[in-house]
């Protein structure tokens, strides 16, 4: 479990794990696709980005995005918040997921 990553002050280059969340997500702020943007998703309350029809059980997770509960959500999103409409089963490997972790902390 990931527990240590702090945001960075500069972006980071984007890793090769992240090929799976950039089919649905956009970095750019105000950007959607399918999925919300994740620009700025490091300290923000989940299921709160304005513009985003979000499902009822993410807005009422009570989730704030930060290096713990991204890591919980990247494991299984479905188990994380039963009841989202993620279509994703997660990110397995623990060195894939800590980098992504860090990358979308610095977004």
């Amino acid at each position: 479990m990931v527990t240590t990553i702090a945001p960075a002050k500069t972006q980071q280059a984007r890793p090769p794990a992240f090929a799976q969340c950039a089919g649905c997500h956009s970095t750019q702020a105000g950007k959607t696709l399918f999925g919300p943007s994740l620009a700025g998703v490091g300290g923000r309350r989940a299921g709160t980005l304005p513009g985003y029809a979000y499902s009822p059980a993410l807005k009422a997770s009570g989730l704030t995005w930060n290096a713990k509960t991204l890591d919980r959500w990247l494991i299984s999103p479905k188990k994380t918040v039963p009841g989202t409409k993620m279509p994703f089963n997660g990110i397995q490997d623990p060195k894939s997921r800590e980098q992504v972790i860090a990358y979308l902390l610095t977004l």
